[in-house]
């Protein structure tokens, strides 16, 4: 299942809805069924949607609880891939290769890439997740951390459920929500299923074909653009100005190229903008992003999970493995705290001291080093901690 909550692309919810989060459970579902009521939903389907709505502190726990992040790219990736995931990939890839030419032909987005996310959210529908996927939606709904994300996907169900695709009792998922093979949230199931296999109906859960084709469509509706590839390794020359390194920066792949970056597998897409990826600074592995990897954090926000389903993509079309070099020792989880609160004292926005490595951490973190006269890869060690 996902590690950590994708961004869903479009979000049905009103100023007043945002405000509706917290209380007694049993007031806040009331409030809930009286909002599903006028929006123009039949009160008698309401009230047999909403039933069995349990809380569920699980949820909360399993939300607050997503450590694995705190691991740096090498490790992480070495951890979802295994050779056991390339050769199940290889032969689904052959098991479903017209679907896959249908999703290419459809919507161009590469088989390595669905491939790659079918094995890091359900490890190919092995697993896709026990908790009741409506108990999940409320809560999240309920608990006021992220109440504009998860209140319109509780809405997005009742539609299914009318449609006859949900039940408020037996459809179970993620933790966050999503359903299916794939991992998608109402809504994205509501614009982007596809019946892929002709029976009439969009079941993501138990067809390979539905659930293929509906995250295909979804990622070409999150801005997938076709023929053009997401993430290629590299090799950087030692004195490349690491300052323009990271997402912040891009540049056409040529004029990269003309800086002493080099390909370690293919050719570099030279009219393409491109930014350098350095997951664990200067010393470690690099990485060209092209416009398709920015579309990857529609899917999921961490960095980390991003750049590992996009080599693993990589990976599945015959990329060789990746050249983890020689980086300087990252910072533990109290540590990354300690730098985390320094910058903020400094007056960055770093958002909580959760010991993450995140786009905010990682923005900072190459801007202090600059001020410094540190190289400034964006990775955090413990003589930049000791300069603060």
């Amino acid at each position: 299942m996902r590690f950590i909550i994708a961004l869903t692309a479009l979000l049905l919810t009103s100023n007043a809805a945002l405000a509706q989060c917290g209380g007694g459970f049993s007031s806040f579902v009331g409030g809930l069924k009286k909002e599903a009521i006028s929006r123009g939903h039949d009160a008698g389907t309401v009230n047999q949607f909403f039933a069995s709505v349990r809380k569920d502190n699980k949820v909360i726990q399993a939300d607050r609880r997503q450590g694995v992040f705190q691991m740096n790219f090498t490790d992480f990736s070495r951890r979802l891939i295994s050779s056991g995931r390339i050769n199940t990939g290889r032969s689904k890839a052959k098991a479903y290769n017209g679907t896959f030419n249908k999703v290419e032909r459809t919507y161009g987005v590469n088989r390595g890439v669905l491939l790659a996310f079918w094995a890091f959210e359900t490890d190919y529908g092995s697993f896709q997740g026990d908790f009741n996927t409506l108990n999940a939606l409320v809560t999240l709904s309920h608990d006021c951390r992220r109440p504009e994300l998860f209140r319109p996907q509780v809405f997005a169900a009742l539609k299914l459920y009318e449609q006859g695709n949900f039940s408020p009792t037996r459809t179970t998922g993620a933790w966050a929500g999503e359903i299916g093979m794939v991992q998608m949230l109402p809504q994205d199931i509501l614009v982007n299923g596809v019946d892929g296999d002709g029976d009439g109906k969009v079941s993501l859960k138990r067809s390979a074909p539905d659930a293929l084709m509906s995250g295909g469509k979804m990622l070409q509706h999150l801005g997938w653009r076709a023929g053009e590839p997401w993430l290629q390794e590299v090799s950087v020359p030692s004195n490349l100005d690491w300052s323009k390194t990271g997402l912040r920066t891009s540049m056409p792949a040529a004029q990269w190229a003309a800086m002493g970056v080099k390909p370690r597998h293919g050719k570099i897409a030279g009219s393409l903008p491109a930014s350098i990826i350095l997951p664990q600074g200067r010393n470690g592995p690099a990485f060209l992003a092209y416009p398709n990897f920015r579309v990857y954090f529609e899917w999921n926000q961490s960095f980390t999970y991003v750049l590992t389903a996009a080599y693993f993509a990589n990976r599945l079309e015959g990329a060789p493995v990746f050249n983890p070099g020689s980086p300087d020792k990252g910072l533990s989880s109290d540590q990354m705290k300690r730098l985390q609160k320094k910058l903020t004292a400094r007056g960055y926005n770093v958002g909580k001291a959760d010991g993450i490595l995140g786009a905010g951490t990682r923005a900072a973190v190459q801007d202090v080093q600059q001020k410094l006269g540190m190289p400034a890869d964006a990775w955090p060690t413990a003589a930049l901690l000791k300069a603060l």
